[in-house]
């Protein structure tokens, strides 16, 4: 199961996500500082914590590192939701309670996901789509954009939030 992040590394991870380019420890703690008191070592550990659990890669630049997100906020909140939903006792149940938690807009946005993996008219019939995520999840992606999406984005979230080399 994909470890839910925690609460700082959910800050660090969204504007990774959010800015969808290659980020340095300084550009982050600047940003995170408007919002609170946090020393920069505190954001290089956790983006280094990170790294070493499989979530961004990182390369050389000069003396510092750039980040890069692994994967997206909509595989990994995808990766949550299936090991979630994997777990019920009787799936069905779970799917029934789960969209009747749903606000109007989260259902629309449900309708427009099963319209793209749908066979047939105005659907491609293809896997969920991956597409870059602004942080809020598929109800940003256009329907186009999610067509042109990978169809395997869950897949390069880590399975035990420790990445490919164990945590180590």
């Amino acid at each position: 199961m994909p470890r839910q992040l925690g609460e700082l590394e959910d800050a660090v991870m969204t504007r990774v996500w959010q800015w969808n380019r290659p980020v340095t420890v300084r550009e982050v703690l600047e940003d995170l500082q408007r919002e609170r008191s946090i020393a920069y070592t505190t954001v290089m550990t956790v983006m280094d914590n990170l790294h070493q659990k499989g979530w961004v890669r990182r390369e050389v630049d000069g003396r510092a590192y750039r980040y890069m997100a692994v994967s997206t906020r909509a595989a990994y909140s995808a990766a949550l939701m299936n090991e979630a939903w994997s777990r019920s006792d009787n799936p069905a149940a779970a799917l029934v309670a789960f969209f009747g938690m749903m606000s109007a807009e989260q259902r629309e946005a449900l309708s427009d996901a099963v319209r793209i993996i749908s066979p047939g008219p105005g659907g491609t019939g293809g896997e969920p789509a991956d597409s870059v995520d602004s942080g809020g999840g598929a109800a940003d992606a256009t329907e186009g954009e999610a067509e042109e999406a990978t169809a395997d984005g869950a897949s390069d979230v880590p399975a035990d939030g420790t990445g490919e080399d164990g945590g180590r």
